[in-house]
């Protein structure tokens, strides 16, 4: 898996900081598997958490085979950075069992920007 993030200064404000990513999962097992669901845990600089369960990954259930790969691209939103994200992925085989897929955390932040208290 590799994610790369970027800051989108355009539609950030102070009070709230915008940031893509894009995702690029690759299947290096022997079978074929679905990305069913996903979770996601946000927390910001404030130390709130917020916590997103859904279906699929931007409205797709995607199925990859041996060797396969899924690239999507999505955004988030945090109140102040630096901020981190990170969750599982629940993905089914052939056969129905399921299996949680960890996404490690990465960071939000703004590259070059820091206040001294």
């Amino acid at each position: 898996m590799d994610v790369r993030v970027s800051h989108l200064a355009a539609q950030s404000t102070p009070e709230r900081r915008v940031f893509s990513y894009v995702i690029r999962i690759e299947n290096h097992s022997d079978q074929t598997w679905k990305l069913l669901a996903r979770h996601w845990d946000i927390l910001d600089a404030h130390g709130h958490t917020i916590s997103v369960d859904g279906d699929g990954v931007v409205g797709e259930q995607p199925v990859m085979p041996p060797g396969g790969t899924f690239v999507y691209d999505s955004f988030v939103t945090v109140e102040a950075t630096p901020g981190r994200m990170g969750g599982y992925y629940v993905m089914q085989d052939a056969w129905g069992a399921r299996t949680r897929v960890p996404i490690p955390p990465f960071m939000l932040d703004v590259p070059g920007e820091r206040t001294l208290n």
